[in-house]
């Protein structure tokens, strides 16, 4: 959500303050992918979609071509499930962000050179990658100044809000308020001084009064919902706060 760059997440604002929710959890994904089952398959497919970009970004950043960061990307996920690295991935260990980007990092090292003589994706379903599309978020997705690292977290920081964007949609979509969520978006990159009620009120055909209280509504539950996010990548008893700071960080420095 490249609109979501600006957006800081207000890290007093969480309804209930919880450090731990769900039971499945971005951590629960990467241990279930952890066996050979199709469950697992499918886990590690759920995790890709989630989180590829970031690890595409920092490759390309690395000095790879488009073409050699697409085969690196797809063959290290497929890596992951077809050589046991998921078997000892731990939740109480650290955040998944550092997971991911140390394991790729090993990956690059010790392995690519021997997974590239295979076929693309390594026969994993649902693992392909839209090049065109993938170099069109790169091109935009951060400051030419900025290193492998730094691209990597910014665009991880990007995921997170993409994420919960989805979430939140898809909550306005089961409510059959679709129409009112495509306006109210609009005023999450927004300060509270800068949002034009009367404009939204006119749009959405309601009162003034309506539409700050919809405005309202929409903002604290995005809000919640990307602390429940952020809180699904970190590992048991971890500060959220102190992520959502470092992520805010990592955004602004594009």
């Amino acid at each position: 959500m490249e609109t979501g760059s600006s957006f800081q997440p207000d890290s007093n604002s969480a309804a209930d303050g919880r450090e731990d929710i769900f039971v499945t959890t971005r951590w629960t994904l990467i241990q279930r992918a952890g066996d050979s089952s199709s469950e697992a398959r499918r886990a590690l497919e759920e995790v890709c979609r989630m989180y590829w970009f970031p690890l595409y970004a920092y490759v390309r950043r690395r000095s790879y071509s488009p073409e050699d960061a697409e085969d690196l990307t797809q063959a290290f996920f497929a890596h992951l499930l077809e050589h046991g690295w998921l078997k000892n991935a731990d939740r109480d260990k650290g955040r998944l962000r550092a997971f991911l980007i140390t394991a790729l990092k090993r990956f690059m090292a010790k392995e690519w050179r021997k997974a590239s003589a295979r076929k693309r994706g390594g026969g994993i379903a649902n693992l392909s990658i839209n090049a065109g599309l993938a170099e069109g978020r790169y091109e935009a997705g951060g400051s030419p100044s900025l290193d492998a690292e730094a691209m990597f977290d910014r665009q991880w920081a990007l995921a997170v809000l993409d994420a919960t964007l989805q979430r939140l949609e898809a909550e306005f979509a089961k409510a059959g308020k679709a129409t009112e969520f495509l306006v109210l978006k609009e005023t999450l990159v927004l300060t509270r001084g800068a949002i034009d009620y009367a404009e939204i009120a006119a749009r959405l055909k309601m009162s003034e009064g309506a539409a700050r209280v919809a405005t309202h509504r929409l903002r604290k539950r995005f809000r919640q919902i990307y602390r429940d996010e952020v809180a699904e990548t970190l590992p048991v008893g971890a500060n959220l706060d102190e992520e959502a700071r470092y992520l805010a960080e990592s955004l602004a420095k594009g």
